[in-house]
């Protein structure tokens, strides 16, 4: 599916915006700490971007990747939950930014759907920390709960002079149910721990539980975390959606899996001027290719068919 048809980033524009802000900052002798983003595209001649149901911006660290993916969900005004680095410019180039959705089969222009948003490594990594600092907690409040359970069950019983004895008061009924054992009052009192695998496998559960049917989603390198073979469950996942479920996404990663989404129209931005190319032409992926490709006789060697694993 086919929600945002294209965005124009203001590259003509650019020492005019720079002239506006310096003037709301002092006058004639106002001036600019930080003109981020100016120039970082316009220096690549990278003013407009056409997308596909997969579009997916490739380069190194710097190569404005992540920005551009910051500029499109600001402009668009997509849900997020992590900051992101801006500066004084930020908000007014945003601004000058446009863009234009896809038509549907009527010839109406598509909305932007609710729900959309961006995800980045950060909000992944707050997710593995917040499961983990969770499930620390329970772990405290279940030993509090088995000693507890004992004075409950078996103690005098507590009194109900206000509602600060309340909760106490509930707890003491809990426990001295006759339906009730010791491991579900723990269960009750102290709640249950979240799954919580590996990094990557947790990692892999975040997205199964935020990408939803029908709609847009900006994905800033979802690789982190992820080995090469849970990269390749999520790029199952990630065609699955775009395919036959109404999803859009717009990708910044440098992963060779990812980047061999099909159909995807890929941007490198570390080509001077950014163009698009191919994932098996990326630079990236050639250096993988060829690491791989000179020590080919040793996969050869040690396959299964010849007796070793």
């Amino acid at each position: 599916m086919l929600y945002l048809e294209s965005f124009t980033l203001p590259i003509g524009q650019e020492d005019r915006l720079l002239e506006r802000l310096a003037a709301r900052n002092g006058g004639p002798l106002g001036y600019i700490d930080n003109p981020y983003p100016c120039r970082l595209f316009a220096d690549k001649e990278l003013a407009e971007v056409w997308f596909r149901p997969v579009t997916v911006f490739y380069g190194g660290n710097g190569s404005g990747k992540s920005t551009l993916l910051n500029l499109i969900a600001d402009r668009l005004g997509l849900q997020r939950v992590s900051p992101y680095n801006t500066g004084e410019m930020f908000g007014l180039y945003t601004e000058n930014c446009s863009y234009t959705t896809a038509e549907d089969e009527d010839g109406s222009r598509r909305p932007i759907p609710p729900g959309s948003r961006i995800i980045t490594s950060d909000d992944v990594f707050d997710y593995m920390l917040a499961l983990r600092t969770n499930n620390e907690d329970i772990a405290e409040n279940k030993l509090e709960a088995r000693q507890n359970w004992a004075e409950l069950r078996y103690g005098q019983t507590v009194k109900l002079g206000g509602m600060e004895d309340y909760e106490a008061l509930r707890a003491q009924v809990l426990a001295r149910r006759k339906s009730v054992s010791r491991r579900e009052f723990i269960r009750r009192t102290a709640g249950q721990e979240a799954l919580c695998a590996s990094n990557g496998e947790t990692a892999l559960r975040y997205f199964e539980e935020k990408l939803q049917m029908d709609t847009l989603y900006c994905l800033d390198e979802p690789e982190n975390s992820l080995s090469p073979k849970l990269q390749l469950r999520l790029l199952e996942m990630l065609e699955q959606l775009s395919r036959f479920c109404g999803c859009q996404f717009i990708i910044a990663t440098h992963s060779p899996f990812l980047l061999s989404l099909p159909g995807a129209r890929i941007y490198d931005l570390d080509a001077s001027p950014a163009c698009q190319k191919e994932w098996w032409q990326l630079e990236n992926t050639r250096i993988y290719y060829d690491f791989f490709h000179r020590h080919k006789r040793l996969f050869e060697a040690n396959t299964p068919e010849n007796g070793e694993a």
